[in-house]
């Protein structure tokens, strides 16, 4: 590892920014949309969290708003190796790296990243070399190296040694070796054709083996690094009799290549070595000389000992090896050794699908979202190479929305059309990447977008016009109605609130005929309603969503208020203000269906209910008028004779169409009579009579009274006169029996249909049953003596059998 002085001079950062801005009346799909690209360098195996750059300063990005516009490092493969904090914008080392494992041995080692930042979409290319440091001392794969010798061998033999393996590259791999001093043998190196050097024994003085059978010397490998690393290994030389010739390969370097789905124990290659002596000498033995165990080569190959075929034991991955270096040795049965090189190269096959990778989603989107809205940014990879790696990434089975490709292999899905939630609320957007292969291979994936509601649709009623049909006399606070509208968006913008906004009750507001629940839309009636007063309420009924802002519609609430038979007829004539029975006089000589009257009466209810129908009640036999039900006319119904009645007490009825029926009565009194002189007798007995009636009961308390005052002072006096003797009193009762009495003079007539221009003075004559009217001529004097004496109650009226009434308006 470095010390960081050595570090920090290592440590390069290249700051120079490659920005590219694509115009968007070229592209208005990608407005404000900028790629851009940054590199960077730095050593290998530096600490965890290790700062390396100010990436946010370096793409000139605010860090104060890093966190919403989700600055994030996207790679397949880099990520596990760096990360940004999204508080400063630092990019920070997050495991161990490596250049051995992640490059091996090519010069140039970088790993690739994309930066990416939303509101607006900015992508940004990071490449980051990594610098290799001399961090590996070149190693043996055999710590002890057997040379066999003859010992008449001639100085200047050479015998090939196993060469060291450093994974540094460049002045940090091996630079050359050493030997350890002796009088025997010297150092050569020998370059190969793919320029690699291997060490080589070079013999300088002839070998005694009875002097000295084996010889063991040091054999150091150095690199070229700061410090210089080193690896050793023991070179035994073993002095054995006469081989003459050293094994020769065919080849120094052998390549091949292979399928990446080879099988197992198929044969890769043959290679072959010479020997030009003969017996046990020739015999050839092969084998690896290493088997480059640090870069994990074991257990990949083997290879036959007798033939040199060289076969696979494992499956090949070239996502993970793609090529390979084996190292093989050729020993002869004289212990002589020859070396050569295999490269096998892994040949790509399209064996992994192409993977989808998400790396921003908005999982919403409002659905007034202008057309070329980024609904999602992914990428796209496939571990396979060449064509089996390019890959096509399409949009099927949905036209809202397109696929715009925004750097290399990253994907913008993007609206193309507008949304409509009330349509269609969510998405399945199927993306399918497929590699161009042979076959090829394709992956799925679904990404699933909700589109959120926004307040776009005003409530809506069923119908423009509601009718209401509602009784009068309702119960008030009952609900007499039910209103509804419907709101196609979602959540608040859905809630729906309900209010009155206007009446036609001009005269009271209307919070004091109605009310509604402004949730459910019901209607409740606040007081009775009365068909008579009001036969129908206009409303406007308002529905008004929870959206911002809030959105309303209007429909009209016709209440029509039924009747209900809740007013009796109402009798207009004869007038019920009189409080006296009506006279009609109706003449003798009188037609059959002669007109005599009409009962005029109205209903304030409507329709059936104010339907009237007369009839007569409480009717003596043989009656002599008939009534018609439908218009209140009374006629005669067949011609008077001397013997009939005179006067008539009838009582109409008038009854409405209701239900259940009400009904009025009147009273009539119908004096059959030529003259007006005929009816007034009666009409005065009536007005007497009238007077007793109404009087009857104070008469009646009054005589109570008046015999229990008298049966006290009976008592008492009884009482008295048992006590004391005492003389009877004498009364006397002088009573005359025509007393003065001053004439009644009728000055006006009820409401019969005759008027009384003139005043009449009569009399009662003394006859009982003359009862003819007197005239008496204005100034003349009337004789005392010729009146009756009014207290003569049985006289003047024995004729008159009934008395005449006029019925009053009854409701």
């Amino acid at each position: 590892m470095l010390k960081m002085p050595e570090l920090k001079e290592h440590l390069q950062i290249n700051k120079g920014i490659r920005w590219q801005v694509i115009f968007p009346f070229l592209f208005p799909w990608l407005c404000n949309s900028v790629t851009g690209q940054i590199q960077y360098s730095i050593v290998e195996e530096l600490r965890k969290d290790f700062v390396i750059a100010n990436i946010a300063n370096d793409l000139r990005l605010d860090t104060n708003n890093l966190s919403s516009r989700k600055l994030q490092i996207v790679s397949h493969i880099s990520e596990k190796y760096f990360y940004v904090n999204i508080g400063n914008g630092n990019l920070y080392v997050r495991d161990r790296i490596d250049r051995e494992t992640l490059c091996r041995k090519v010069a140039t080692c970088s790993l690739k990243l994309n930066a990416m930042v939303e509101n607006p979409f900015y992508f940004f290319n990071i490449n980051i070399e990594i610098q290799d440091i001399n961090d590996n001392a070149p190693v043996f794969f055999h710590d002890t190296i057997t040379v066999e010798i003859v010992e008449f061998t001639l100085p200047g033999a050479r015998f090939a040694l196993q060469s060291a393996e450093d994974p540094d590259i460049g002045i940090n791999s091996i630079q050359t070796y050493k030997l350890s001093d002796n009088q025997y043998f010297t150092l050569t190196e020998t370059n190969r054709d793919d320029g690699s050097t291997f060490p080589e024994l070079l013999l300088e003085k002839a070998l005694d083996r009875e002097t000295q059978s084996n010889h063991e010397l040091i054999l150091t490998a150095l690199d070229g690094g700061n410090p210089i690393r080193s690896g050793t290994a023991l070179i035994r030389v073993i002095i054995a009799d006469a081989n003459d010739n050293v094994p020769i390969f065919t080849q120094n370097v052998y390549k091949v290549s292979v399928n990446e789905n080879a099988s197992i124990n198929s044969t890769v290659i043959i290679v072959e070595a010479t020997d030009k002596d003969e017996g046990v000498n020739a015999e050839i033995t092969y084998s690896f000389s290493k088997s480059s165990e640090n870069i994990h080569y074991t257990g990949m190959f083997s290879i036959s000992s007798t033939n040199g075929e060289i076969k696979t034991s494992k499956k090949f991955d070239f996502e993970e090896v793609i090529d390979y270096e084996l190292s093989v040795q050729a020993k002869d049965g004289g212990g002589l050794v020859a070396h050569a090189k295999v490269l096998v190269e892994v040949v790509d096959d399209n064996d992994n699908d192409p993977e989808i990778i998400i790396t921003s989603l908005s999982s919403s989107i409002p659905e007034d979202s202008e057309p070329g809205t980024v609904v999602a940014v992914i990428s796209v990879h496939d571990q396979d190479s060449g064509e089996n790696g390019e890959i096509d990434c399409q949009i099927t089975e949905n036209v809202q929305f397109e696929l715009i490709l925004s750097t290399n292999r990253f994907y913008k899905i993007v609206t193309s059309k507008s949304m409509d939630r009330e349509k269609i609320s969510s998405y399945n957007i199927t993306i399918v990447a497929t590699d161009r292969g042979s076959p090829p291979r394709s992956t799925r994936r679904i990404i699933k977008l909700e589109i959120s509601d926004t307040n776009d649709n005003p409530p809506l009623f069923m119908k423009s016009i509601y009718v209401a049909y509602v009784s009068e006399n309702n119960l008030p606070g009952a609900s007499i109605y039910s209103v509804k509208a419907s709101d196609p968006d979602a959540g608040d913008n859905a809630k729906i609130m309900y209010s009155i906004c206007n009446t036609n009750t001009e005269h009271l507001s209307v919070s004091t005929y109605l009310s509604i629940n402004i949730d459910s839309g019901v209607i409740y009636a606040q007081r009775s309603f009365d068909y008579e007063q009001n036969k129908e309420l206009v409303l406007q009924v308002t529905a008004r969503d929870n959206g911002s802002p809030s959105l309303t519609s209007n429909t009209t609430l016709l209440i029509r208020i039924v009747d209900q038979n809740d007013n009796a007829p109402k009798i207009l004539y004869p007038s019920p203000e009189n409080g006296l029975a009506l006279f009609e006089m109706v003449p003798f000589t009188s037609e059959t269906g002669s007109l005599i009257t009409k009962v005029v009466a109205v209903d304030e209810d409507s329709g059936h209910n104010a339907w009237l129908s007369y009839n007569f009640m409480q009717v003596s036999e043989p009656f002599y008028f008939i009534i018609n039900e439908h218009t209140g006319e009374i006629r005669t119904s067949r011609l008077f004779q001397g013997k009939d009645l005179l006067d008539h007490k009838v009582v109409v009825i008038v009854k409405d169409n209701g239900v259940p029926s009400l009904s009025t009565t009147t009273t009539l009194n119908l004096v059959i009579a030529d003259s007006f002189q005929q009816v007034v007798p009666k009409i005065n007995s009536y007005n007497n009579d009238g007077n007793s009636d109404s009087n009857l009961q104070l008469y009646l308390l009054v005589a109570l009274a008046l015999i229990s005052l008298l049966f006290i002072v009976t008592i008492m006096v009884f009482i008295i006169s048992k006590c004391r003797a005492s003389k009877s009193p004498t009364t006397s009762f002088s009573t005359s029996l025509y007393p003065p009495m001053d004439p009644r003079v009728l000055s006006m007539y009820s409401d019969g249909t005759l008027s009384l221009p003139y005043p009449y003075n009569f009399c009662v004559t003394l006859d009982s049953a003359d009862n003819d009217f007197t005239y008496v001529p204005p100034n003349q004097s009337v004789p005392v003596e010729i009146l009756i004496d009014t207290d003569d109650s049985g006289l003047g009226s024995e004729n008159i059998k009934e008395p005449l009434s006029t019925k009053s308006i009854e409701q």
